[in-house]
């Protein structure tokens, strides 16, 4: 590379798992003028993006028609398909586990803030479906003050969508509780298990399969 790199530039062994999902078009569409080999994840807006790379009018366009055809999704699939049989489990998964984060709000999350009575914050709620490797398939965000158990059905489709409805069960903990949560994992064709600490134990205690949550979630602050 002749510029000097940034730490978002992807390796190349990176880019040569990347570059297919990225360069498919068709036949007849013009000849690209700028280099793909370019990742964004700082959260700058469009017109800061640096300026050796495409100008920013070049990269938002390009980024609306890879959303648009569901490329991001599609890598993010195969990935995990590839992950999990490195670490020789079966690709297709029949597992999840739902958990969610509250966020602190920003001016740009402020208008959906809402308080948190159990984590004593105002903000955002992030909901979070993961396999048992922490590798995400669903997510959404809520204000901070809606209950993870009606996230359930959300979260629940979303699981489907992205693993051709194979998942058969989700381990959740107590704030998953209740008939509702329940029937409502159940109409996607999941049984939802919660995993509650036992009554005699206090403080702190590390949930089975909740760590798989709190890892994944540590890459979304």
């Amino acid at each position: 590379m002749e510029r000097k790199p940034y730490p978002s530039d992807v390796s190349d062994d990176e880019w040569s798992f990347v570059a297919p999902y990225l360069t498919l078009m068709k036949e007849e569409a013009p000849q690209r003028e700028h280099d793909l080999r370019w990742i964004v994840r700082t959260g700058a807006q469009w017109r800061m993006i640096p300026h050796d790379l495409p100008p920013w009018a070049a990269v938002y366009q390009q980024t609306q028609r890879w959303l648009k055809a569901g490329v991001f999704e599609a890598l993010v699939n195969d990935l995990r398909a590839v992950l999990r049989l490195a670490e020789g489990r079966n690709q297709d998964l029949s597992v999840a586990i739902f958990d969610s984060r509250t966020l602190p709000s920003s001016p740009e999350s402020g208008h959906r803030a809402g308080y948190d009575g159990a984590k004593r914050r105002k903000g955002s709620k992030v909901h979070l479906a993961v396999d048992t490797l922490g590798h995400l398939l669903a997510l959404h965000v809520t204000p901070a003050n809606e209950q993870d158990r009606a996230q359930v059905g959300e979260l629940a489709a979303g699981v489907q969508e992205v693993t051709g409805d194979r998942v058969e069960l989700a381990f959740a903990d107590a704030g998953y509780t209740g008939e509702a949560a329940a029937q409502a994992a159940q109409e996607q064709g999941m049984r939802l298990e919660v995993v509650k600490l036992p009554q005699a134990r206090r403080g702190f205690v590390l949930l089975p399969r909740r760590w798989v949550v709190e890892n994944t979630q540590s890459q979304y602050p």
